[in-house]
């Protein structure tokens, strides 16, 4: 069986990029119970289009129910328990081994993945969880390639799923209390500050000299000594394949649609070894990211430093900003557009889609949302463009930003 492509849905549009995109699959979360609080999620209003998505693309969805659970809130599961049946869901994402006899008894059909929440790095542990129900493992970020390799080999039976890109935790596989001590806001509950983000200043106090600080910088005036590295690995499709997985994870379910997009493209380019990989590749190097790091995958030591290899002739960072999507061809040239950043009419445009990799718009005419001629578009506000390039629905377009730079 073909190896999954696995992406983030924070909302519906993010689902809607990532089946355009190239994913087999998609995580998403509802509004309670999921990890990524603030990512938007989904809201009951949304299943009948849900519905239809995953009627039509032939795609499969999974909740993120991977919260550790309050004694009040497993009472609002089973309170929920109608409102959940009433979604398209082919798996149930969990941690808390309280929820399991909940979903074996009122959804018996459905699949278990256990969540990287619950640090499942060996095969004892996996076939423990086989026998409670689960039928995939989303390993713990610490297994590298000889583990998952070993944990296939004992426990064949199991699908094991692992993250390929994205952010990673400072914690083991998530379980900090940093955010929660610092800022009140729990990471295991879905409202994480992301306080290992934050910039800190270290000083040295001697003691026979209280109250003068010696500083310890890393950068000008702060450190950031708490952040990890972003995880990529897009040069080792093959050797992810070749260890056993079953599902490749993007994580970034707070992530803008754009990332979505480029990111899950790149990663469905290199699970087909599409001979235009390098094109499609160099995107994710432009998107807003970290250092980036092959994390635990080929030590079970400290992180691995980066050895991500940039394109052919790719010598110099880039961070482009995200303009809006294509919603419909408009007639005689002409598109309507979902405006997210001002658009001018002396922006360098550029439009990507899910097997394009790069259409620059030469020349363009922006038009209101009555057609007329205009120097800019606005977010939020209806608007045209009228161009030589043939786009479909879905398109993104973006402009290179002026500063030159990674976050």
């Amino acid at each position: 069986m073909a190896i999954e492509l696995l992406s983030p849905a924070g909302n519906y549009e993010k689902l809607v990029t990532a089946f355009s995109y190239g994913a087999d699959a998609a995580y998403m979360g509802l509004t309670s119970f999921s990890l990524r609080k603030n990512a938007g999620n989904f809201s009951q209003e949304e299943i009948e289009k849900v519905k239809k998505l995953e009627e039509e693309s032939g795609k499969r969805i999974y909740c993120t129910m991977n919260i550790l659970f309050s004694e009040k809130q497993i009472e609002a599961l089973h309170e929920m328990r109608d409102e959940i049946a009433s979604w398209p869901f082919d798996a149930f994402i969990v941690s808390d081994l309280g929820t399991v006899p909940f979903f074996k008894k009122y959804f018996p059909e459905k699949e278990l993945h256990l969540s990287t929440q619950a640090s499942c790095i060996n095969s004892e542990a996996a076939r423990m969880y086989r026998d409670m129900g689960f039928s995939r493992i989303i390993l713990g970020r610490e297994a590298s390639l000889d583990d998952i390799k070993r944990i296939k080999d004992k426990v064949p039976e199991l699908e094991l799923e692992a993250f390929v890109h994205g952010a990673m935790c400072m914690a083991y596989s998530g379980r900090c209390l940093l955010s929660a001590h610092l800022a009140g806001r729990s990471g295991n509950q879905g409202d994480c500050a992301h306080t290992c983000r934050w910039k800190y200043r270290l000083a040295l106090e001697e003691e026979e000299r209280p109250g003068v600080y010696f500083p310890i910088d890393e950068e000008e005036d702060y450190t950031t000594i708490l952040s990890s590295k972003d995880l990529c690995m897009i040069d080792h499709v093959k050797e992810l394949e070749d260890a056993g997985l079953s599902s490749l994870k993007i994580e970034g379910r707070m992530k803008s649609v754009y990332y979505v997009a480029v990111v899950t493209r790149a990663y469905r380019k290199a699970i087909d070894k599409d001979a235009d990989l390098d094109r499609y590749k160099r995107d994710i190097f432009d998107v807003s990211h970290r250092e980036f790091t092959t994390g635990f995958f080929f030590s079970s030591g400290p992180v691995e430093g980066s050895d991500v290899s940039r394109p052919t002739s790719y010598g110099y960072e880039r961070n482009y900003i995200f303009l809006g999507t294509v919603l419909r061809e408009a007639g005689d040239g002409v598109y309507e557009l979902d405006v997210r950043n001002q658009i001018r009419k002396d922006s360098l445009l550029e439009f990507i889609g899910p097997d394009v990799p790069l259409l620059s718009a030469e020349g363009f005419t922006l038009l209101d949302g009555e057609r007329n001629a205009v120097d800019k578009l606005d977010h939020g506000k209806p608007g045209f463009i009228r161009t030589d390039l043939s786009l479909r629905p879905g398109y993104i377009m973006r402009t290179l930003s002026e500063e030159k730079y990674i976050r």
